[in-house]
């Protein structure tokens, strides 16, 4: 199975707590203003990897707390992150999803694409909603934007409501 990727950090503090492995999506539709990866925003840029390749990179580091899917935009691309996803749960790590739809259209979303709904189910939290320039907050973790929230998935899931994580 492949996905289109604009490439990968293996590698990052920012993107989530602890050390983790990053890879970013090619291909998104939200167009940001002051977006942070413009280049990701192609559909057809980037470049094609399979991602048995991908596992086998982060399989490879050693001292990653977990593995962040951002972009461009994840949930283009639901299917093989989710799979790629449960692969790599299995090696103990954590995922997390950066998207910039908001929780509320993700649900919208779901009954669409069964991709969507396996991508939440194997994410542990989502970083949610686009990027606005005029609520950006230096002061935030993990987020360039004071809409955007972090979600604890298996939490709102089970509570049918949003649940923001409680780590900074």
């Amino acid at each position: 199975m492949e996905i289109r990727i604009a490439g990968t950090t293996r590698e990052s503090v920012v993107d989530g707590p602890g050390l983790r492995f990053v890879i970013f999506a090619q291909g998104c539709r939200h167009h940001c203003k002051d977006c942070h990866n413009p280049d990701t925003w192609d559909p057809l840029g980037g470049v094609p990897v399979n991602v048995e390749d991908l596992l086998e990179q982060v399989r490879k580091e050693k001292l990653i707390k977990g593995v962040t899917f951002s972009g461009g935009e994840p949930f283009l691309q639901a299917r093989p992150l989710a799979w790629l996803g449960g692969q790599i749960k299995a090696l103990g790590l954590d995922i997390i999803t950066y998207t910039g739809y908001t929780w509320e259209k993700l649900q919208v979303l779901l009954p669409e694409d069964q991709g969507i709904k396996e991508l939440l189910l194997v994410s542990d939290y989502v970083v949610d909603g686009p990027f606005i320039k005029e609520e950006r907050d230096f002061e935030l973790p993990f987020r360039g934007s004071r809409n955007q929230r972090i979600i604890d998935v298996k939490n709102s899931l089970s509570q049918c409501k949003v649940i923001e994580a409680g780590f900074s």
